[in-house]
């Protein structure tokens, strides 16, 4: 449960800046220049606002994939903030550590600021982002029975590319109707409305543009579909996709179903099965 997530082991030493020592997990991809590092730069962040006299040796272990739409640079971002905070005497507020990891954040999406990753990994739960400047982030409930079941297909989408796709202005319609399925969405969370929740799992904007980047989306759509997903979409930026559901049980359907459609055309995936994690991060050890 709660998996995958990346793991920071953090070391205060006498010499200050940030220093990583080791990187795991990532097939040789990510750098050790701590300036250049997605947790590097959040480090460093917070170490100049809080004006330490100390440095900060890092491991870091990556346990999501790189490019996978699940979040990867935002969990280093926040995994490294997180563990410093565990490590000082008056800890900040969660909320607070937002704009370490945003700093991060940054160095994977080309300079420019997106509040939904950091924030949900950070905060855990279903985040609402209002604004991303100022800076609105709103926590909405999570139902205990809700289930959550992605599937990473082993194929590699580029965020930063992804992005370049989605169009600049939007018809009065669709943006209409996104709005009211938003509303929907965050109604349903309230009342624990799964018919409502289901109901408004259609994206008018985002999804379309995306799809075509990953193979036989609509055919796994209509497979959690039938297999009774309470909705069914794109993880980020892909390729990894999820659906929401009631059970333990049915999760597992879903994701055989779903799987029977990329088994179909010989691409492997990873399965994760899990509730709605509403921790964000925690201490290993």
């Amino acid at each position: 449960m709660n998996n995958p997530g990346d793991e920071a082991c953090l070391k205060i030493v006498p010499e200050r800046g940030v220093r990583i020592v080791k990187i795991t997990g990532d097939q040789g991809e990510l750098p050790l220049d701590a300036d250049k590092n997605t947790a590097g730069v959040s480090l460093s962040a917070m170490l100049d606002v809080i004006q330490a006299d100390f440095g900060i040796e890092m491991e870091l272990h990556k346990k999501m994939a790189i490019g996978s739409g699940l979040g990867s640079s935002a969990a280093s971002a926040v995994v490294s903030v997180f563990a410093l905070n565990q490590m000082l005497k008056k800890p900040l507020k969660p909320m607070d550590l937002l704009p370490f990891a945003v700093e991060g954040e940054k160095i994977s999406s080309g300079g420019s600021v997106h509040l939904d990753n950091i924030s949900a990994c950070l905060l855990g739960g279903f985040i609402l982002i209002r604004s991303n400047d100022p800076v609105d982030v709103i926590q909405l409930p999570a139902p205990d029975d809700l289930r959550c079941t992605v599937i990473h297909p082993h194929i590699e989408i580029r965020t930063e590319l992804s992005r370049k796709m989605l169009r600049s202005s939007i018809p009065l319609y669709k943006a209409v109707r996104q709005w009211g399925n938003i509303a929907g969405s965050i109604t349903a969370l309230f009342t624990h409305d799964y018919q409502l929740l289901h109901r408004s799992f259609e994206d008018e904007i985002i999804v379309p543009e995306r799809a075509v980047l990953i193979p036989r989306y609509y055919e796994m759509r209509e497979a959690a579909l039938k297999a009774e997903a309470i909705g069914f979409s794109i993880s980020g930026s892909g390729p990894s996709v999820f659906a929401l559901s009631e059970s333990d049980n049915k999760a597992k359907y879903i994701a055989d179903q779903i799987g029977q459609v990329l088994k179909k055309i010989g691409i492997g995936y990873d399965t994760y099965i899990s509730g709605i994690n509403k921790q964000g991060p925690r201490i290993l050890s």
